[in-house]
């Protein structure tokens, strides 16, 4: 969640935030509301059962909100991720995932895996819009 927080604070106008441009219809805030909702629902609902309802549609259709109030939303979230990946034992991560997300069970370890990749992924996208923009 740090590299989430640097990123967004890193922009140097905030409102490039939310720039859209041709064929890529996702803004860096739209994708660090979608990393929030992504961590909130999956490790802090289904591990750390935090009662956190995700609104996914949402994660991309709000628009415009100010950076203060993102980098709130991350540390929030970074606070339900570490309170629920601590609480973990070794032997959970053999454990069967609570959800089906892939049309098949998993191991909460394999899907704790995907979520760092999935992190991994939107976080490269958001470095190399910021990149681009703050030129």
């Amino acid at each position: 969640m740090l590299r989430l927080r640097n990123e967004i604070s890193a922009y140097k106008n905030e409102q490039q935030l939310w720039h859209v441009e041709k064929e890529i219809p996702n803004s860096a805030g739209n994708l660090c509301l979608h990393l929030i909702g992504n961590l909130k629902g999956f490790i802090g609902t289904h591990i750390g059962q935090t009662g956190y309802v995700r609104d996914r549609p949402l994660e991309f259709s709000l628009k415009n909100i100010p950076r203060e109030e993102l980098l709130k939303h991350i540390d929030e979230t970074a606070v339900d991720v570490d309170a629920a990946l601590s609480a973990l034992t070794e032997a959970q991560l053999d454990e069967e995932y609570p959800l089906v997300v892939f049309e098949e069970k998993m191991t909460i370890g394999f899907f704790l895996t995907h979520l760092l990749a999935h992190l991994s992924y939107h976080l490269g996208q958001i470095n190399y819009h910021r990149r681009l923009l703050d030129l």
